[in-house]
């Protein structure tokens, strides 16, 4: 199994999850786990998906989520799950 992890950051507002989840549903990504937190009203969200079903190259899903942060006023990131680990790594 592919794992990746997506971070979405920013201002709270209506239809965030809804957004990146129906993006990801749309490219076969398969949301493993997930957690999401406001405080002070800035969103917090992180997901654990499996991209081994995905239907686009892991470069363009990073990009079109990029995209879709911006439409939406968040960051949204992707990485694969080794990497996210390594750079997390005490």
């Amino acid at each position: 199994m592919l794992k990746g992890i997506v971070t979405v950051l920013g201002k709270d507002k209506i239809g965030i999850i809804a957004k990146v989840c129906t993006y990801l549903a749309e490219h076969q990504v398969n949301i493993l786990d997930i957690s999401q937190t406001i405080v002070q009203g800035y969103f917090n969200m992180m997901m654990i998906v499996d991209l081994s079903g995905a239907n686009k190259t892991f470069e363009a899903l990073v990009e079109d989520l990029r995209q879709v942060g911006q439409s939406i006023g968040v960051e949204i990131k992707l990485q694969h799950e080794d990497i996210f680990n390594i750079m997390h790594r005490i």
